[in-house]
Formats: structure tokens, C-alpha cells, sequence
């Protein structure tokens, strides 16, 4: 069965908006391990509008599964990976002005700063994510640049109204899926998935792990934390 890692990014969000103390995301995160996910995710945007270095810190000694720590390519964000030793660090494009992330990393271009970070979270034994959009060349550039895992962008899947472009980006992902489990990468996919959509990826078996944040914190507000996490994982089992 693929897993579920749980983003906690929306509870500090609610918390900035006030720069008070609560709602906790690190409470957030032991209360949906209770709940059944197998890993907590985190974005530790430059700007720093939702999750906070201590947040990091806190997660990273109290949470029991797996911390996978999205961030982008900034010196200081590479400081604080290596410093906190997160057991998976996803990599991924990052705007001030977007609201969130946009798509996958372009990879059709040399990076080779993109090159040093993935080198140097190697050389702490950090396993490495790209976040990239499903294409063929975007699996094949990761593979080339060791990336241990691939995170699949499914926005565009999860935007799609129309039946056959629903289709069209499923198949985008299945074949990406499969070209990065042949070439011996892990899979994980996020972005936009949801309890009405989430269901159709989960038939594509060479996905192992979803990351979810947006629409678990939305119905955690309604049921709480646990079940919304809960009700998610009876999906994908499903």
C-alpha cells in the first residue's frame, strides 16, 4: 500500500497570521502520526510565511515516522537541512510570489547549484527528492543528477475538469511513474490531491507515497486532525 505523509505547512500558516503560538504544526504532526500517516512533511519557504526553523527542530526530535523537508536551493535553507539531518529532502522550485508551488523544477537546463546541494545532502547519507513535473525528460534529467526519489507534481491532474484531460495527465503520471521505478528511483507524488481525486493515482502501484497537506489541514478545521488524516488513508487504501 502506498503512504501517506501528512504536510503540516496550513497549521503554522493560521498561526503566522496572528504571530501567536498556536495552532502548533508540531502538535499537528504527532496528532496525525496518531492517525496513521507515515511521514510528516515540511516547507521551509526563504520567506518564511508558515514554517519556522524551530518548527524543524521540534519535528525533527519528536516525530516518530519520516520528516521529508521541502525546500529550495538558498544557502541558508541548505544550512539548516544539514544541521537537521531530515531523513528525505525534497527539492523544489520556490517564488516569493507564488502562493504555492507552481510546478516541477525545470531540469532541461544546467543547474550546477542544483548539482552542489544534491552532493552535499549526499554526503551527510540524505536521501534526496526532486520535485519535478511527469515528463520522460524530467525523469531521465533526475536520474542522471542521483536523485534517490522523484516527487511527481499532479496540479495539472488535479485542475483537469474535463474527463479526457483528466485521462491524459494520468497517463502522464503512470508513464512517469513507471520510467522512474525502472530506472531504480523511488516515486512520491503531491500537489492538489484531495478526497475527490485521489483515488485514480492510487492505481498507479509504482507510486509509494502521497504527500498531502492543503486538503487534510481544510477538513482536519471540520473533524479534527486524526480522523481527516484517517479518512485519507482510507482512500488510498481503497
Amino acid at each position: 500500500m502506498p503512504r501517506l505523509s501528512v504536510n503540516v505547512d496550513h497549521i503554522a500558516t493560521l498561526r503566522e497570521a496572528r504571530k501567536s503560538k498556536e495552532p502548533d504544526p508540531v502538535a499537528a504532526a504527532l496528532l496525525a502520526e496518531l492517525g496513521g500517516a507515515e511521514g510528516i512533511t515540511v516547507h521551509l519557504r526563504e520567506d518564511r510565511r508558515h514554517i519556522q526553523k524551530r518548527d524543524l527542530e521540534l519535528l525533527r526530535e519528536v516525530i516518530k515516522t519520516k520528516l521529508d523537508l521541502e525546500m529550495g536551493l538558498s544557502e541558508g535553507a541548505v544550512k539548516t537541512a544539514l544541521k537537521i539531518r531530515p531523513q528525505l529532502v525534497t527539492l523544489v522550485p520556490e517564488k516569493r510570489e507564488e502562493i504555492t508551488t507552481e510546478g516541477g523544477l525545470d531540469l532541461s537546463k544546467s543547474n550546477p547549484r542544483l548539482e552542489e546541494v544534491i552532493s552535499l545532502l549526499h554526503e551527510e547519507k540524505i536521501l534526496v527528492s526532486l520535485f519535478i513535473n511527469p515528463t520522460p525528460n524530467s525523469v531521465k534529467k533526475a536520474h542522471k543528477l542521483k536523485a534517490d526519489f522523484v516527487e511527481l507534481h499532479t496540479g495539472l491532474y488535479a485542475e483537469a475538469k474535463d474527463p479526457l484531460e483528466v485521462s491524459r495527465e494520468i497517463e502522464k503520471i503512470a508513464g512517469a511513474a513507471i520510467l522512474a521505478k525502472k530506472l531504480g528511483m523511488g516515486v512520491n507524488a503531491g500537489h492538489g490531491l484531495n478526497y475527490q481525486n485521489v483515488e485514480k493515482v492510487c492505481l498507479i502501484r509504482e507510486i509509494e507515497e502521497f504527500s498531502i497537506g492543503h486538503s487534510i489541514i481544510a477538513r482536519a478545521c471540520l473533524v479534527g486532525i486524526r480522523e481527516a488524516v484517517q479518512e485519507m488513508i482510507r482512500l488510498i487504501n481503497k
